[in-house]
């Protein structure tokens, strides 16, 4: 949306200059779009109110493209940046404690995000009353992490989201070892190493044979993480980096890749033990958030410039994705049967299965279906805390129903 009408007239301190009032509404522009999540500096402050002096503020469009190019960076910022200016600049005096206008209704605009929602309303004074009005007794209450659990993703507020990713960077499970191709000597081991026994034997005569005995030497588990980031699957493909994130600190042997319309190696950003700046740093290092998804093309480049590399040691591989293809699902069979086959074990975390009428009838769902070894939801909390027990081999595993398979 372009917005094209002028800027209504501020209600609130009226008395001010009109350049004051100006630079306290950006101000509050700017502490709004901060509390959505944008990244807003004082940097970014000052450079709004030098964009403003030179375009001016005659149009409403004017005012928008010039904050548009100064708070937005990423695509994936648009569309809290839009909801954030439609409400604010209809008129900022109702957020500074003036009379302000209604709430918009029609104008072709969708909902309001509750994020963007709250983020608004922390500025209108009605937090300091509720707080007021909060002290009672809560012996009948129950937690809001317990009422998280259950909640979609999509649902959360902002708030609610970074206590969400907060609570999922915890959920690291301890994963058993992996059995490797090796042995190694131990006194309890159910193999004879016959050559240790025959040097051991030389030593002692032939009357007494030591048997010297050895097992199969555990090594530590290997995931690799393929994460769709198309925009039916943003907000739960940021959630889970943070669930890949706590994964690639606690194991050595972690390989996280993006896609939509390309294959991204965000591997090397996840290794920095600080999640904001390792997800901002794949977040630029990703060009194509929230655009198409081409699953079969992106699962090609996988197979062919890096299966050799990150899956030489059998890991397990975590698919997240909706399985809604661009392309109908073209080469996806061959792909995925190429890559269940490299793998350990291969587990599709699908949001869509989130509803109980869930029926596989895209192609590319079609498609990945028969080549998957569980098909678990990955939606809220309580999804991903059964992804946890499922990778430490707390809980019975969820194969892919009968119905979808067929």
């Amino acid at each position: 949306m372009t917005p094209n009408s002028p800027p209504r007239p501020v209600t609130s301190n009226s008395s001010a200059p009109p350049a004051q009032r100006l630079l306290t509404h950006l101000a509050g522009f700017a502490r709004a779009l901060r509390r959505v999540g944008l990244p807003v500096s004082p940097e970014k402050l000052v450079n709004a109110v030098l964009a403003l002096e030179a375009v001016g503020i005659a149009r409403r469009g004017d005012l928008y493209w010039a904050l548009h190019a100064v708070f937005v960076n990423r695509p994936d910022q648009r569309e809290f940046f839009d909801q954030v200016f439609f409400l604010y600049w209809r008129s900022p005096g109702s957020l500074e404690g003036g009379a302000g206008d209604t709430s918009p209704k029609g104008d072709g605009w969708k909902p309001i995000s509750r994020r963007v929602a709250e983020a608004l309303l922390q500025d209108s004074g009605q937090g300091s009353e509720q707080a007021v009005e909060s002290e009672f007794d809560a012996r009948m209450t129950w937690s809001s992490r317990e009422r998280l659990k259950s909640r979609d993703f999509e649902e959360m507020s902002g708030d609610e989201l970074a206590e969400a990713q907060a609570a999922v960077r915890l959920m690291a499970p301890p994963v058993k070892p992996v059995p490797g191709r090796r042995f190694q000597m131990h006194p309890g081991g159910t193999r004879i190493d016959m050559r240790r026994t025959l040097r051991a034997s030389m030593r002692t005569g032939p009357d007494t044979i030591p048997l010297v005995r050895r097992r199969q030497r555990a090594r530590p588990p290997s995931f690799v993480v393929l994460c769709d980031i198309s925009g039916s699957m943003s907000t739960y493909s940021r959630v889970f980096l943070h669930f890949a994130h706590a994964l690639g600190q606690r194991y050595r042997r972690v390989s996280t890749f993006l896609f939509a319309t390309r294959l991204t190696n965000v591997s090397r950003c996840l290794l920095d033990r600080d999640v904001d700046r390792a997800l901002s740093a794949a977040g630029r290092l990703a060009q194509d958030w929230e655009g198409g998804t081409r699953i079969g093309q992106c699962l090609h480049e996988f197979n062919r410039d890096w299966s050799r590399r990150v899956l030489a040691q059998v890991p397990t591989v975590l698919l997240v994705s909706d399985g809604l293809d661009r392309d109908a699902g073209e080469g996806l069979t061959r792909e995925i049967e190429r890559l269940h086959k490299s793998c350990r074990r291969l587990i599709w975390l699908n949001p869509l299965l989130r509803y109980d009428k869930f029926q596989p009838l895209a192609a590319g769902i079609k498609a990945i279906l028969p080549h998957v070894d569980e098909f678990r939801p990955i939606h809220n909390l309580d999804s991903v805390a059964e992804l946890a027990a499922v990778l430490s081999g707390g809980a019975a595993q969820q194969d892919a129903p009968d119905e979808f398979a067929a």
